[in-house]
């Protein structure tokens, strides 16, 4: 039987905390939409960061290259004045670019009627170019009830959805 004490000693020791960390683990890559396929720039380190970014937050990344950027990003509705570095799929969307993780979540767990987000060019603290959470930028949803594109979140702001 186990008493406070060796219950204490097997948390202190890691053993429940580790079990504990593989539970979740399991359990986010059980959510639907937890796969990324992300497309990058050739040689472009922070498509690299943004992936390893999602790593951390229990998606299951892939990552491939672009080849022709600009063809591929039209074949999948990305406006190009929207366009960034890296694209990434999930859940049916397009991801274009550093967005944020809240933002992303958001979409898988709501389901708009949206082609997908965008964070146009690099901003400085967005995800994959420096992670800074008070770094202020605005992502746009693009397509469909979007149409050409409408800001969705904006990051660095007490209240970041915008409406």
């Amino acid at each position: 039987m186990t008493n406070r004490r060796a219950f204490l000693t097997l948390l202190g020791g890691g053993a429940l905390t580790s079990a504990f960390t593989s539970a979740l683990a399991n359990a986010a890559s059980a959510l639907p939409g937890n796969d990324i396929h992300v497309l990058a720039a050739p040689g472009c380190g922070c498509c690299h960061a943004w992936a390893d970014l999602a790593r951390l937050r229990g998606y299951d990344v892939t990552v491939g290259e672009l080849v022709e950027p600009d063809a591929q990003k039209s074949a999948l509705g990305v406006p190009l004045r929207l366009a960034s570095c890296h694209t990434a799929l999930s859940g049916g969307y397009v991801f274009e670019g550093h967005v944020p993780f809240a933002a992303l979540a958001a979409v898988l767990r709501d389901r708009p009627a949206i082609t997908g987000l965008a964070v146009p060019g690099m901003p400085v603290g967005s995800p994959g170019m420096g992670d800074d959470p008070n770094a202020r930028f605005d992502v746009i949803a693009f397509g469909c009830d979007a149409a050409d594109g409408r800001v969705f979140y904006r990051a660095g702001f007490e209240a970041p959805f915008a409406g």
